[in-house]
């Protein structure tokens, strides 16, 4: 994925810009697709410079399956009039997405949901993805958790407090609430989300039959993790593939 701070002519960053809109809406679609989004809440952004303080973010309460590239905001941490504005995103959108991107600028492409499998699995007690299975081990060790849910996110201090928590991770559960994905790029977060919502949904099932779990141990967990990250290539393959779904549709996400 091509970044704006990168390209010299003000046509080329046109284009890279358009690219990213493109993706991200696309994203947001797939997501009201699959059913992990939450009404009109839930919110994804996008980093455009290299710092990561401007992003493009979804508008306030608009339905994922109608958002097309030209409604993204493009955001700035440090305008503090952004919430003054008419146009001004969700409080919750800007307190969390404007921090993590503050504070992570190695995080490309955010992505919040409450899917309802992993919404389920973040609301246990003991919220960890056990690895049961190859889905399951793909986030063996690598999933920040927080158990210490105090109402909505809407204050830069719990923002801050979740960029800490996520450190260099790319996925939380957030307890009692739902997910966080980090991710390099749009298809990657696309990616990571697909399955994590697939890994919960089959720990779910098992949790279902009342009966012992089969779980890996930490040594062939760490290889199937390993080995899911060394074949990037099918992150951007499937959602690629995804996007020409959408597009043989006629879907008008890129206008």
């Amino acid at each position: 994925m091509a970044e704006i701070h990168s390209i010299k002519s003000g046509k080329a960053t046109d284009t890279a810009e358009r690219q990213l809109r493109i993706d991200l809406a696309a994203a947001f679609r797939l997501a009201a697709r699959f059913d992990w989004h939450e009404a009109v809440a839930n919110h994804f952004s996008l980093a455009t410079s290299a710092d990561g303080k401007n992003f493009l973010m979804n508008p306030r309460w608009k339905h994922f399956s109608r958002i097309k590239a030209s409604d993204l905001l493009h955001l700035n941490v440090d305008d503090r009039s952004t919430m003054s504005r008419p146009d001004a995103p969700d409080l919750t959108a800007w307190s969390l997405h404007g921090r993590l991107h503050a504070a992570l600028p190695q995080a490309r492409c955010i992505i919040h949901l409450h899917p309802p499998y992993a919404t389920a699995i973040a609301s246990l007690a003991d919220p960890t993805i056990k690895p049961i299975d190859q889905n399951t081990a793909r986030f063996f060790n690598r999933v920040a958790v927080d158990l210490h849910y105090g109402g909505m996110a809407n204050t830069d201090e719990e923002g801050d407090r979740l960029a800490r928590l996520m450190g260099n991770r790319s996925i939380m559960m957030m307890g009692n609430h739902g997910i966080l994905v980090c991710a390099s790029t749009v298809a990657e977060a696309f990616d990571l989300s697909y399955y994590l919502e697939r890994a919960c949904r089959n720990l779910v099932l098992a949790y279902q039959t009342g009966q012992k779990l089969h779980v890996m141990t930490d040594a062939v967990a760490e290889k199937t993790a390993q080995e899911w990250e060394a074949d990037r290539d099918q992150f951007h393959s499937h959602f690629a593939e995804m996007k020409a779904i959408l597009d043989a549709e006629g879907q008008n996400y890129a206008g």
